[in-house]
């Protein structure tokens, strides 16, 4: 991305935005006009003076280089992250050449870029050295142990709630409301199994939601009452589905899998955030390895989190998974070169393949609602009052959550009723478009 003559898109930078007012507010600064003193270097730095309401421009400046995504300070006193004049210095940066010429990094800018490259240092060779502070090792069992207790406490009970539940009938969910879930959730909360509460909360949405709320119900409690017994029976698992059960109960492990290095091509970015937090999904595709990763990081509510990398972009870097039966969950590693844009695409399969492929995942774990998988050549179809996406052979129906955004529109003016690769979700909902590109050659189109 730093190298010269290598841009990123408007689209790119505006991925980052935290939220759409900051989007349009970037945008209105995305000229020449308000900046002064605008310059880069080959390295990544990025900095520029925006005129402001008060009597002393605003300090701004960029590490676009930075392993986690683009860095970002301004003496500005806003709270979002990135702010408006960062949005704006980067999309002025990304136009026309020239606009913010190659010079020298001003002492406010190389200050802080200095400070940053310190503690990077400092931090890596923390980690080289280790921690001798990091705990006694029995200490660390015994506290596993003491959680697992608490775990298998709350699952029995959880068990017992949903015997309760089926033995009195389904109506029952429906007029006990939604009170009884968040009570049983908080319970799970309380025994230490995060994973279990997230999905009683689950639970606790679907009575009274639509036609056939029945099924649903009883089939997200099935999936429950499966990953209770997993748990309860864990010892007696293959290693990869006991990793699995844990996971989804809530004991993440540490991602301990052997380093891939890879061009890692970025397919997708996209948040979802509740009252706690703010979690960021990223997908990315191995050129070479032709494997997906899911990259994960979190914010406190009403903050966006650190990483962000911008679809379209490519990047020479480890990962290392994380444990678990067909988790494709890793950790970003060491980061060779900058991210730079690129044409490459990962290759598309049928809707036949891609519905089999989610069954395989499947295998692996059962409670996956959905997998990656890259459509080639399908159209988007209206089907009554929904859409799909056909290959000529079959079609995949989009999942509600696809047909209420703006994405959908995207696609459909991208298609224009001739094929498309399209990146997505395919799960037992039904497909959710994320990124596409055009038949022949062209940019990734985000779609979310």
């Amino acid at each position: 991305m730093t190298q010269q003559g290598v841009r990123w898109t408007a689209d790119q930078v505006l991925a980052l935005a935290p939220d759409a007012a900051s989007r349009k507010a970037g945008s209105k600064l995305g000229a020449a006009g308000p900046w002064s003193e605008a310059g880069s270097t080959d390295e990544g730095t990025v900095w520029g003076l925006c005129r402001g309401s008060g009597s002393r421009p605003y300090r701004t400046v960029i590490d676009i280089a930075d392993s986690t995504g683009p860095a970002y300070k301004c003496s500005c006193p806003s709270r979002k992250f990135p702010c408006k004049h960062a949005l704006g210095l980067l999309l002025l940066w990304a136009g026309e050449d020239g606009t913010v010429p190659r010079g020298q990094v001003p002492d406010w800018a190389e200050e802080w870029t200095e400070a940053r490259k310190k503690r990077a240092d400092d931090k890596r060779a923390a980690s080289a050295a280790g921690s001798p502070a990091s705990g006694d090792p029995e200490a660390a069992r015994r506290r596993a142990e003491r959680r697992a207790e608490h775990i298998t406490a709350g699952a029995a009970e959880l068990e017992q709630r949903l015997a309760d539940l089926l033995r009195g009938g389904l109506a029952t969910a429906e007029q006990a409301g939604y009170g009884l879930w968040e009570e049983t959730a908080a319970r799970m909360v309380d025994a230490q199994a995060s994973g279990l509460a997230a999905r009683v909360r689950e639970l606790g949405a679907i009575p009274s939601s639509g036609p056939g709320w029945p099924v649903r119900l009883l089939e997200e409690c099935a999936l429950l009452h499966l990953l209770d017994q997993g748990w309860l029976r864990r010892e007696r698992l293959p290693d990869g589905l006991a990793a699995t059960v844990r996971s989804r109960i809530g004991l993440t492990g540490s991602a301990d899998g052997p380093p891939v290095r890879d061009h890692w091509l970025v397919l997708a970015q996209y948040d979802t955030s509740d009252s706690r937090l703010t979690t960021r999904r990223i997908w990315l595709h191995g050129a070479e390895s032709e494997r997906p990763v899911l990259l994960l990081s979190y914010g406190a509510a009403g903050r966006a989190p650190e990483l962000a990398l911008p679809v379209g972009l490519a990047l020479d870097a480890e990962v290392s998974a994380y444990p678990g039966a067909g988790q494709l969950r890793a950790a970003l590693g060491e980061q060779f070169t900058p991210p730079v844009p690129t044409t490459i695409r990962p290759p598309g399969v049928s809707v036949a393949q891609a519905a089999a492929r989610y069954g395989e995942a499947l295998r692996d774990d059962p409670w996956l609602d959905s997998h990656p998988v890259t459509l080639g050549r399908v159209i988007p179809t209206p089907d009554g009052d929904t859409w799909q996406l056909a290959d000529g052979e079959l079609a995949l129906p989009l999942t509600p959550a696809a047909l209420s955004g703006s994405g959908l529109w995207r696609l459909v003016a991208l298609s224009g009723g001739t094929p498309v690769t399209v990146f997505g979700e395919c799960g037992h909902r039904g497909f959710t478009p994320l990124t596409a590109w055009p038949e022949g050659p062209g940019e990734a189109v985000p779609l979310c």
